[in-house]
């Protein structure tokens, strides 16, 4: 067991810290720049959560991800989504086999990481079929429950520009998202680095850097991890002044703001602060933790009415007004 190899928590900590530099220096061979996405992908990872990656085209969301997974001891599937994908394409369905009984095949949503790319091209009762393999881990087929392996991650991808022939995600499944990532363009520097790596022959051998076994422990580590009381209130308060006219909301959220962050994000908020606050050597988090994922939290949580949209108020915007 993984948890014999450390003494304590605290060392225990100190290992997931390493972890998380190995972790991003071998990443860093292939993706060049993007550090917040890196790391912020990373904390989902260890903090079981879902991420969704947004960005125009040829920003490397599919390199990044399939790189996460080369330095990770996981199986990885990628499904690229399109509008004839059927539910029983990612989920697997029931066949005939050459005894002439029905046996489950499995679909690729059986793995650990799971590249679910431009989801917003899929149909809804596609995209649905996400729905409980994202939550409970599993897949229901003709009444049957069958578990996904653990590890297991959903990595997303969508295009925020296009709008002819996509199926924007609703938002119950966007709350199964733990942070949404918006990707920018790299600087003039960052893409100058990209194109002399991907116009030579120069390939990068990239090494397993954590097990599924270590993930794993992580995972529960992080959940054992201590928060103070007032920074948990913290982060509860956070996601309740989001909803518009309750007591604590602010007034440009009663202005701006039609709908509000669940309680699922005050989850979030509380293990992502956690895992923020490991990765970064600390043995709990503060307010600052909390401050630090909030916007990969809130910002697919929150729906803008039309005055916002019609005066140009974006949800980063709201949520910095939070803080």
């Amino acid at each position: 067991m993984e948890e014999l190899a450390y003494k304590n928590d605290v060392e225990a900590v100190d290992a997931l810290a390493e972890s998380y530099r190995n972790l991003k220096a071998e990443i860093g061979k292939v993706i060049v720049g993007q550090e917040d996405v890196v790391r912020t992908v990373i904390i989902s990872l260890f903090s079981n959560g879902h991420s969704l990656l947004v960005g125009v085209p040829g920003l490397a969301k599919t390199l990044l991800v399939s790189t996460i997974a080369d330095v990770l001891d996981l199986d990885f599937k990628r499904i690229q989504f399109t509008p004839d994908l059927m539910p029983s394409d990612i989920t697997g369905a029931e066949i005939l086999d050459e005894d002439r009984h029905f046996k489950f095949n499995h679909g690729p949503l059986f793995s650990n990481i799971v590249l679910a790319d431009e989801i917003n091209r899929t149909p809804p009762k596609t995209q649905a079929a996400l729905l409980e393999a994202m939550q409970e881990r599993s897949v229901t087929v003709s009444g049957t429950r069958h578990l996904l392996p653990k590890p297991f991650f959903v990595l997303a991808t969508q295009n925020p520009i296009e709008q002819e022939g996509t199926y924007p995600l609703p938002e119950a499944q966007l709350d199964r998202f733990m942070f949404n990532i918006p990707l920018d363009y790299p600087t003039y520097e960052e893409e100058i680095q990209v194109v002399k790596a991907t116009t030579s022959n120069l390939k990068q051998d990239l090494v397993n850097i954590v097990t599924a076994e270590q993930i794993l422990f992580y995972q529960q580590l992080i959940r054992k991890i201590p928060i103070a009381d007032n920074v948990l209130e913290y982060a509860v308060s956070l996601a309740t002044k989001t909803r518009p006219n309750t007591a604590k909301a602010t007034t440009a959220v009663n202005d701006y703001i039609s709908w509000g962050a669940g309680p699922r994000a005050s989850q979030y908020l509380v293990l992502g602060a956690k895992c923020h606050a490991a990765i970064n050597g600390k043995y709990s988090p503060d307010i600052e933790d909390v401050q630090a994922i909030a916007k990969y939290v809130l910002r697919h949580r929150i729906v803008r009415n039309f005055k916002a949209e019609a005066e140009g108020i974006t949800e980063e915007k709201v949520i910095e007004g939070l803080f």
